[in-house]
C-alpha cells in the first residue's frame, strides 16, 4: 500500500493515503494525532508515524480530525 509513496510525505501524498480532505489533514497534523514536521511553511511527515498513527485504529474505525 504505501511503497509507492516515499519515506517523507508531504500533506497531499498524507490526505490521499487516509482519504481525508486536506482540510481535515491539517487538523490531525494541528491537533497533534500526527507527529511532523514543519519544514519552512510546509509540513512533512515521516511514513513510519503515519504507520503509527493507523496502528492505533480498531478495523472499520473513522478518521476524525
Amino acid at each position: 500500500m504505501l511503497r509507492d509513496y516515499p519515506d517523507v510525505l508531504n500533506i497531499d501524498q498524507m490526505c490521499e493515503i487516509l482519504s481525508v480532505s486536506t482540510k481535515t489533514g491539517y487538523a490531525l497534523l494541528k491537533k497533534g494525532s500526527i507527529q511532523h514536521l514543519k519544514v519552512g511553511r510546509s509540513y512533512r511527515i515521516p511514513k513510519a508515524h503515519l504507520l503509527t498513527y493507523l496502528i492505533g485504529f480498531a478495523p472499520g474505525h473513522t478518521i476524525r480530525a
